[in-house]
């Protein structure tokens, strides 16, 4: 077993933002950290091409343990107040395989960073490791400070049950698109146990949404009671920045973010709430509203920099026009449905 790393999970449709990331990773964190890629289907041509051209990034292989966390997901969310809805089945959560980065806890690292593909690492991460000195899980998200609707945990329920007040969850919740953790955490026995909880004892209504791996992975880390960090809630107002390229300020200096209240270095920012296909787009030269492009286009092309498009152009009549249709025939098929 290796003793740290980084995982990631990825296929060919977010190929432009896997390449990115990869490159940011070999930048700013290390050239030889080794980096795994969990596979979120068996659409893995591009992917597997670019691991030829890299030494240190692989493919995780272990399908068992990914066929596990499929079944271990699908089984709890199917009992879930949520999946009796009408809208659920047109909900793109009940055939995605978010869940399959919980594979991580299964994985060869010993230590490991979990980053999603949408992301650009822009520094060494010897702090999140340093961190689990202390810790089990380690995170830098601001999901605590949302309201009561929109976190994972339902705050209302666990406190109208006397399980544990507002004031007590909140430092506990957490996203699932960036953390540290440590292999075995979450052995087989426990997950069981767990499963029994959400689907014979009810414990499936402390989680607010349906078909969401956050809001899974916050009950297993509430319910395991391992020591957590969180560095927006850190005594040291440096460690404390923001990372959402759509909501956070940030300023370029040499083609690395840092957070503008203050210059503090940023572990990463989240291309969140962006499609794949908008950023398929814009590496193929379109015009494309993304926070953060340049940066994202600089890292995406570092190795190819003659590759990366030299004007940017909106697109034409006609091809916006097939677009709208497109998407209202998927629409009317969806509903159909």
């Amino acid at each position: 077993m290796e003793f740290f790393g980084i995982y990631t999970l990825a296929n060919d449709a977010v190929y432009d933002q896997l390449v990115a990331l990869l490159n940011s990773i070999e930048v700013n964190v290390s050239p030889d950290i080794p980096v795994c890629i969990i596979p979120y289907n068996e659409r893995l041509d591009l992917v597997q091409k670019e691991i030829k051209s890299r030494k240190n990034v692989s493919i995780f292989e272990n399908w068992e343990a990914i066929q596990y966390w499929e079944d271990f997901a699908h089984k709890v969310w199917a009992v879930h107040p949520g999946a009796r809805s009408s809208k659920i089945s047109r909900n793109w959560w009940s055939s995605g395989h978010l869940q399959r980065k919980m594979c991580v806890f299964n994985g060869h690292f010993n230590r490991f960073l979990f980053c999603d593909a949408d992301s650009l690492l822009m520094k060494p991460v010897d702090d999140i490791f340093e961190k689990l000195n202390a810790y089990d899980f380690v995170f830098d998200d601001w999901i605590h400070i949302k309201e009561r609707t929109e976190v994972p945990l339902n705050i209302p329920l666990l406190e109208k049950s006397k399980i544990a007040s507002e004031k007590n969850i909140r430092p506990r919740l957490h996203c699932s698109d960036f953390f540290g953790s440590k292999s075995g955490l979450f052995p087989e026995k426990d997950l069981d146990l767990y499963k029994k909880l959400l689907i014979e004892d009810g414990e499936i209504e402390w989680l607010t949404a349906c078909w969401d791996d956050a809001h899974l992975f916050n009950y297993l880390t509430w319910k395991s009671n391992l020591a957590l960090f969180n560095f927006t809630l850190s005594p040291n107002g440096q460690e404390r920045t923001g990372n959402c390229a759509n909501s956070d300020p940030f300023v370029n200096i040499n083609n690395i973010l840092y957070n503008q209240d203050g210059l503090k270095p940023i572990h990463r920012i989240h291309y969140m709430n962006y499609s794949h296909t908008d950023f398929a787009r814009l590496c193929q030269g379109e015009d494309v509203n993304i926070c953060y492009r340049d940066e994202f286009l600089y890292y995406r092309f570092f190795k190819e920099p003659e590759k990366r498009p030299q004007q940017l152009k909106q697109p034409n009549i006609v091809t916006k026009s097939n677009r709208l249709i497109q998407k209202l025939v998927k629409k009317i098929q969806i509903a159909l449905a």
